[in-house]
């Protein structure tokens, strides 16, 4: 949604009959998708939610309509990817659980992206491969607040030795 909203944001400055008015329009309801998000996210309040829900898609569908045949090839582009994608853009709408932006999966790929850049790649797709199993790993103790130091530790213990069971990865409830 981050990125859609940055097209949307060019959409107003860029010259063309409706561009303006188009752009700032789906900015405000782009908002206010974001604004009405935080509040589920907080309380899973899922009454209240549901019911902006229906609200917003009557709105988001009202201007797709209104705007599309009025629309130049930039904004057109945009608009139709909206509508004819709907379920890919505003699948949080009906599954709050996911959220309207991948801000996590983002700065979850960072890490891989750097060392990338840093070290110029794999030279072959063995080495990727280990190279994205040991980035997972790092990733998933720092998301569940482990120690990736002690999680290898407990791994070449239980490797080297067959009576210690290896560590698991997969969160515990």
């Amino acid at each position: 949604m981050a990125h859609l909203r940055r097209h949307f944001k060019k959409l107003i400055i860029l010259p063309g009959l409706h561009n303006q008015a188009i752009g700032e329009a789906f900015v405000d309801l782009i908002d206010e998708a974001f604004r009405n998000y935080a509040p589920w996210f907080e309380t899973f309040d899922s009454t209240n939610y549901n019911d902006w829900v229906n609200q917003f898609k009557s709105k988001l569908y009202s201007s797709l309509h209104q705007w599309l045949d009025l629309a130049g090839a930039t904004a057109g582009n945009l608009l139709r990817s909206l509508r004819d994608k709907a379920s890919q853009w505003w699948y949080f709408l009906d599954n709050p659980e996911i959220p309207p932006d991948n801000n996590q999966a983002e700065r979850s790929l960072r890490l891989a992206v750097t060392k990338r850049k840093v070290s110029g790649g794999s030279r072959s797709m063995d080495r990727f491969r280990h190279t994205a199993h040991l980035l997972t790993v790092v990733q998933t103790c720092r998301r569940q607040g482990r120690s990736v130091i002690d999680f290898f530790a407990q791994a070449l213990l239980a490797n080297s030795n067959n009576y210690l069971s290896r560590p698991s990865l997969l969160p515990k409830y």
